[in-house]
């Protein structure tokens, strides 16, 4: 295990070329009114493009992420970043946090401050958890990747890994957003006794096909997940055809172009999250740059995107047919504006449900949109587990 800095895993020489990059974008034409009708416009995009070159503050950045200590570990062959923010009090339950796509570690950045060092973060007296926040294979700082067959059930049990043998942690709390909670699922299905529980951020249950349901199957008052899943389709399958039939493909373009592959990823940073369509409501630019450069700089946009094949093309590696499907106890926070949501009376009959809860507001990006609620909705249902 290799401790580093942000300087050490992403040379300066990389946000140099970065930046050079983007200054020779070669720019398409926008074809007649310039909205999101079509894809990202033209013209938000151009001032998006100054402003990374211009006023982005890569160092503020850098020099924050380095506030935690980072960790780099070789699990089963593969390279596996992480940060480790300890307690005060070692003793501590420790949590993993698990990210998505297209997410980085980095969308923690609000949740582990309050969660280690909640006295120093506003939160007096409350609990504080050993919090270690990995980057998934092929993504960011875990780079690179060389094998195939990185499912989420691998995903899985590199955590546990990580978690157990080599931080030494005999059971701990799990919670994750997107591919985070397809992997905390698993963790929940395969590998309940290492947990004390697995919070999800997005309603999946392994083996569940949302398309075997019906409405008939969502109460009266969930009628607005039938209306969110339905909107949100649209915006979920073009990027869920190409990155699961042939993302190979479309990663040659990704990876050469910084901007073409900041216009795919804000797209659904705009798309997926509570922001009324305007995504500067829900992100500021600097994290929007910071979460592009981070794919750019690192040459993972491509590895990324390979998680969509490698765990879609096949049924989902069940371990047994155990009922309930997550035996560790379960709780989901609900973020409204998310993609997909599943009624509660099939997650209490497929999970050990312990907490359920319905947020006011967020959506896809849910550490980042709305951190403290998250928060909150961690101590909720992990403290009277501890």
């Amino acid at each position: 295990m290799q401790s580093c800095t942000i300087d050490e895993l992403l040379p300066k020489k990389n946000i140099t070329e970065l930046k050079k990059r983007i200054s020779e974008t070669i720019w398409s034409d926008s074809i007649g009114e310039d909205t999101w009708d079509y894809g990202v416009p033209l013209s938000w995009l151009r001032k998006m493009a100054d402003f990374w070159v211009n006023e982005w503050d890569w160092d503020g950045v850098s020099e924050e992420m380095d506030r935690w200590p980072h960790k780099i570990s070789m699990i089963d062959g593969l390279p596996i970043h992480f940060i480790h923010a300890e307690a005060k009090d070692l003793e501590a339950p420790a949590i993993i946090l698990s990210h998505g796509w297209p997410w980085t570690f980095w969308d923690f950045r609000d949740v582990i401050g309050p969660l280690s060092r909640p006295d120093e973060f506003g939160f007096n007296g409350q609990q504080a958890f050993n919090v270690v926040v990995p980057s998934l294979p092929g993504f960011g700082f875990s780079a690179p990747l060389r094998k195939a067959g990185v499912d989420v059930s691998k995903i899985a049990s590199i955590w546990v890994e990580l978690m157990t043998e080599q931080l030494g942690y005999q059971k701990f709390c799990a919670f994750g957003g997107d591919w985070g909670s397809l992997v905390t699922a698993h963790l929940a299905h395969a590998h309940p006794e290492k947990l004390i529980g697995a919070h999800l951020g997005l309603a999946v249950i392994p083996g569940l096909d949302r398309r075997s349901l019906s409405e008939n199957d969502f109460d009266e008052t969930e009628k607005w997940m039938i209306e969110r899943n339905a909107e949100s389709l649209p915006h979920i399958t073009s990027h869920l055809a190409v990155h699961l039939q042939d993302p190979q493909t479309i990663g040659y373009a990704l990876t050469d172009s910084p901007m073409g592959m900041a216009a795919w990823i804000w797209e659904r940073r705009r798309n997926w999250s509570d922001c009324d369509g305007d995504i500067e409501k829900a992100f500021e630019k600097e994290h929007l740059c910071t979460t592009a450069a981070l794919f750019w700089c690192t040459k993972t946009i491509n590895s990324s995107l390979r998680l969509y094949h490698e765990h879609f093309k096949k049924s989902w590696p069940m371990v047994n047919d155990r009922m309930p499907v997550l035996s560790a106890p379960t709780g989901l926070a609900v973020f409204p504006k998310d993609v997909v949501h599943l009624p509660k009376k099939v997650l209490e009959r497929h999970c050990n449900l312990h907490h359920y809860a319905v947020l006011s507001k967020g959506g896809h990006f849910g550490p980042a949109e709305v951190p403290g609620e998250l928060v909150e909705e961690i101590r909720k249902f992990f403290v009277p587990l501890i």
